[in-house]
């Protein structure tokens, strides 16, 4: 039987670091406040003129040269992100341009933090049905460009970093590979966590100064309500991977959770009885980088010997939508 296995892996993020400190004046804000808050202590911002496509295309290069593939071999390319470079057309294309690639289905999906699995679960379709055989996903986001970089953004301006994470999907008839994608999403909460403009609804009317000035570009969260759902749908879209293939927390050697804050990723492993050291993070050197933290996160916890072949891990996200999704995969 036809499974999708990852063969390659690679990530990039930007050369500038933003630690905590630099943020005290810009959002008047300190160290103390934003690590007992977050457990941040740096992210990545681009710089003028860097954007999301720059950071993707360092990714992919690194997977793909894991993977031992070439241009030739990609049939597909799939982009998770929420800030491409432009308003359209999507990052994906812009890869499949600068990689000199065929002319391959390339395309973006906007899932917020979800989109990395969401696109795995995609491209896992597409490879079991034999439409594919490698397919190249990325996950990425550049939000420090929708931030409220002021006093008033605070307590969401310094949670977000900058990223890419890539991964080269194959077909496998071995048992290892993607075992099972779980999707999910809430519809009613969009608004607890989203950019309201630009949009559709704007563009006869256009965007206007008093917009503008109501800060309605820039990055909206309401924390205490993503708080709240996240620590009850990350254990619950956890166990169903875990359910959905008869395993138990036990077999798993790493879970590899969205890094959207390290309170989360606590009060996660606190409701599921399970210790810290099985719940991966790496939130401290690059905050919450959207759609990139899970397949970063899956590069440096394969790198620091976190799973090796033959282990079991499970990818979970949650984010804007809200959006939720888990997947199980054996290494």
């Amino acid at each position: 039987m036809i499974k999708t296995t990852i063969t390659g892996m690679g990530f990039s993020v930007p050369d500038q670091i933003i630690k905590n400190e630099d943020l005290e004046e810009m959002m008047n804000t300190n160290d103390e406040w934003i690590r007992t808050r977050s457990a941040i202590e740096e992210r990545r911002w681009v710089i003028e003129g860097e954007g999301a496509s720059d950071l993707s295309l360092l990714a992919s290069e690194k997977a793909m040269s894991q993977a031992g593939v070439t241009t030739d071999d990609i049939d597909m390319i799939i982009v998770g992100t929420v800030s491409s470079d432009y308003y359209f057309p999507g990052v994906a294309v812009q890869l499949q341009e600068r990689m000199g690639m065929q002319t391959i289905g390339a395309f973006d999906i906007r899932v917020g933090c979800a989109a990395f699995i969401y696109g795995l679960s995609i491209a896992d379709q597409y490879i079991k049905s034999g439409q594919c055989k490698t397919i190249l996903l990325v996950g990425t986001d550049v939000l420090s460009s929708i931030l409220e970089k002021s006093p008033a953004g605070r307590d969401v301006g310094v949670l977000f970093g900058d990223g890419a994470g890539a991964v080269i999907l194959q077909q496998t008839e071995n048992d290892s590979g993607i075992l099972s994608t779980h999707l999910h999403s809430e519809g009613k909460y969009m608004r607890a966590l989203w950019v309201e403009i630009p949009g559709s609804k704007f563009n006869e009317r256009g965007i206007r100064d008093e917009l503008l000035e109501q800060r309605r570009h820039r990055l909206m969260m309401n924390g205490r309500e993503v708080f709240k759902h996240a620590v009850r749908r990350f254990p619950e879209v956890i166990q169903e991977a875990l359910d959905e293939n008869n395993l138990t927390l036990d077999d798993i050697a790493q879970v590899i959770p969205h890094q959207a804050n390290q309170r989360i990723t606590e009060a996660v492993a606190k409701r599921m009885g399970v210790s810290l050291d099985l719940v991966y993070s790496n939130i401290h050197r690059y905050g919450n980088t959207t759609a990139a933290t899970i397949p970063i996160a899956m590069c440096e916890a394969f790198e620091e010997g976190k799973f090796s072949t033959g282990d079991h891990i499970i990818l979970a996200a949650f984010g804007s939508g809200f959006s939720w999704a888990s997947a199980a995969i054996k290494w």
